[in-house]
């Protein structure tokens, strides 16, 4: 039994990020499950398949050639990793432009001097951003730019890469108490496959529940400290019982500015909300589909 009054925090949370490290599934593996995936048990709480936009042409062929698509097309967000150059992407959204079998559903690069030429294309973009100074100017330079005609959201990345090391409480706290103060809502990309803040395969995690958490603290006013605070918990009941408690408005406004994060294993948290209670338990035999 689901311990949550309020199911849809969890609705479309986890974007398909399973073409990308680590996971790295082939594309056509990634879409061919992830079109299982809208009809499978977990399907409320999955959102888009995140690609490459370089790989704009063969989604486009691989969802032409799946009937699936032919009634409800294959969304995609096309993510461009920062230092991709602008016209990378603009390329992918022309090849897609007319596409009946895949619909764009945002464009998501880093944060550089030419990202606002995606404004033009009034489709949702999504803008990563680092640390330090950079961030500061990059939150700065997003907000100038958001007003009703364009929908932008910021981006920050939880796990470590060869080039990028983990961010830690601290780090993901001032990132989430800067966005929020700036108004914007944010995603997350990387790292963010377990519920609960921990160490998993050696590797130091954020949890998601964390997260949820101490979105909800920054909404209300906590300082970034504070929010460390909450990122660092590691007391899981502590945790899910927090989470079942937010209210239809808390959640609503948590989801708000929290929109969703990519996970290369996307049911991998969605298994372990349903071991928790937090969302509704799937039979066995429907969990392999």
């Amino acid at each position: 039994m689901s311990r949550t009054p309020f199911a849809p925090l969890f609705d479309r949370l986890v974007d398909d990020a399973a073409v990308f490290p680590p996971g790295l599934a082939p594309l056509d593996v990634a879409v061919r499950e992830h079109l299982d995936r809208r009809t499978g048990p977990y399907a409320a709480h999955v959102g888009a398949l995140l690609v490459p936009a370089s790989s704009a042409r063969e989604v486009a062929e691989l969802a032409a050639a799946d009937a699936r698509t032919a009634d409800a097309p294959l969304e995609v967000g096309l993510v461009a990793r920062p230092g991709t150059p602008t016209e990378t992407v603009t390329a992918a959204l022309e090849a897609l432009r007319t596409d009946t079998r895949v619909v764009v559903v945002a464009a998501e690069v880093g944060w550089s001097d030419t990202w606002r030429d995606l404004l033009a294309v009034e489709l949702p973009v999504v803008v990563e951003v680092g640390l330090g100074d950079e961030q500061e100017r990059g939150l700065d330079d997003v907000a100038a730019a958001v007003d009703d005609e364009h929908d932008v959201t910021v981006k920050f990345r939880t796990g470590a890469t060869p080039s990028w090391s983990w961010p830690d409480e601290a780090a993901l706290a001032g990132f989430l108490d800067a966005t929020v103060l700036r108004g914007l809502p944010f995603k997350l990309t990387g790292g963010l496959h377990h519920t609960v803040r921990g160490r998993h395969d050696g590797q130091d995690g954020h949890g998601l529940l964390n997260v949820l958490l101490a979105t909800h603290e920054a909404l209300h006013g906590a300082e970034a400290d504070e929010l460390a605070g909450e990122l660092a918990r590691r007391d899981t009941e502590v945790l899910v019982t927090a989470v079942s408690s937010l209210g239809p408005d808390d959640a609503e406004r948590v989801r708000a500015s929290f929109t969703a994060y990519g996970c290369c294993g996307v049911l991998d948290p969605l298994r372990e909300l349903e071991a928790l209670g937090l969302i509704p338990s799937v039979p066995p035999k429907e969990q392999q589909r």
